[in-house]
């Protein structure tokens, strides 16, 4: 798929996710809309995944569970769930879209994640069994920055590397910002690079917001044997949206009338 094509998912999914928080009066828009390459790009150029329920296909792990519009989003965008039924069912009571991923509810999500912390273990269980099985399956989370002041993360990392989980690629979307402000005023995480690797980890870092730089990221990762690797894409959180970006403030806000129809233009199309 050409990159133009991509731009024209990721517009899309940018228009899904705010409808979709709106129509609730509730949600998490600012980590939603600085994943949106990073997921346009996995679904749409990297995995082998065509059906959302072929043993081939490879699997996709939100750890950030807050992020839940945006997978909503390129799962609507892959066709693997019905956008007109419920683009507008976000957060309702017995929705299959409830505010964090239910694997019980919605096809083509492969864990129920929202804890902070729990998806790499997760990860690691997935890609472990393949690799016991000898399955060429390969095994993709999606971490936000924040969350890796979460001790469990570290030892699921150790976990990743002891068992050389060359199946396994964590993206970590890089924003800067959690609910309560800066990641490195709450706590600080940096040097993130350096602590992947000590862990073990092959390190590979990205602009998340430029599929010509995922692209290379990812092909990168494919050279490497042996061990799991990170990418850590740099984002914006808020991306796309002026008001929105760099603000912790929409970490978990919904955009009201006003500002919805100011977003929906700027990300382009309006409604």
């Amino acid at each position: 798929m050409k990159f133009d094509d991509l731009n024209l998912i990721a517009q899309n999914m940018r228009k899904n996710i705010l409808t979709m928080i709106h129509t609730a009066k509730s949600g998490h828009p600012g980590g939603s809309l600085s994943a949106v390459e990073i997921l346009t790009y996995l679904y749409f150029k990297e995995m082998n995944i065509e059906s959302p329920t072929d043993d081939k296909r490879d699997r996709f792990i939100l750890s950030k569970g807050h992020g839940a519009p945006a997978l909503y989003s390129v799962l609507m965008e892959k066709e693997f769930i019905d956008k007109d039924s419920l683009i507008g069912t976000l957060r309702k009571i017995n929705s299959k879209l409830q505010g964090h991923p239910d694997m019980n509810k919605l096809p083509g999500v492969e864990a129920s994640t929202g804890s902070l912390g729990q998806g790499l273990a997760i990860a690691n269980g997935i890609a472990l069994a393949f690799k016991l099985d000898k399955k060429d399956n390969r095994v993709f989370a999606l971490l936000g920055d924040g969350e890796i002041q979460e001790g469990m993360i570290w030892e699921a990392s150790m976990l990743s590397s002891h068992y050389k989980l060359d199946n396994l690629t964590v993206i970590m979307d890089h924003n800067g910002l959690q609910i309560d402000g800066k990641n490195d005023d709450v706590m600080k995480v940096e040097p993130i690079a350096d602590k992947w690797t000590a862990f073990g980890w092959h390190v590979i870092k990205a602009d998340g917001h430029d599929f010509v730089s995922l692209e290379k990221a990812f092909e990168e990762r494919k050279t490497i044997k042996g061990k799991p690797a990170i990418i850590i894409a740099e984002t914006i959180k808020g991306k796309g949206v002026s008001f929105m970006e760099n603000m912790a403030s929409w970490h978990g806000k919904a955009p009201n009338d006003e500002e919805l129809e100011k977003a929906l233009n700027e990300v382009g199309g309006g409604k």
